[in-house]
């Protein structure tokens, strides 16, 4: 996987940039995430994409990764963040296709209470963004 000289990954400097263009750019054309609030994958760069956008409105701008791991085609990307006034701690799991692009996203989120607001941020913003919700 490709990284920068602080060691970030595309994904990652783009994220914690705040480009979501680029870090949309950073999946692969098959790319599967696996949300937190959701059983079935979305499926797909346009739809992560979409995704990806609504998550830097609804917690973006208080994302910070704290540390990260890197092995072999896998990182995982430790965060915190805000949803309103709840304090959010997650990971990013990431694997990567051979030409460098993220193929799999899953992100796990803690605590529970976080979860739940998470859900109803999404739920909202995706409704906005869409006009259907997800």
């Amino acid at each position: 996987m490709p990284t920068d000289e602080q060691g970030r990954s595309p994904f990652r400097a783009a994220v914690e940039s705040k480009d979501l263009g680029r870090a949309t750019e950073a999946l692969a054309p098959d790319v599967q995430f696996r949300s937190p609030v959701v059983f079935s994958p979305y499926s797909g760069r346009e739809a992560v994409g979409l995704l990806l956008r609504a998550v830097g409105d609804v917690m973006g701008q208080d994302l910070a990764y704290r540390w990260q791991v890197q092995e072999g085609d896998r990182e995982v990307l430790c965060f915190t963040s805000r949803i309103g006034e709840r304090e959010v701690e997650g990971v990013d799991l990431l694997r990567y296709s051979p030409d460098g692009l993220v193929s799999e996203l899953v992100v796990m989120v803690r605590p529970h209470s976080a979860v739940v607001a998470l859900r109803d941020a999404m739920a909202a913003k995706l409704e906005e963004l869409t006009g259907a919700g997800a």
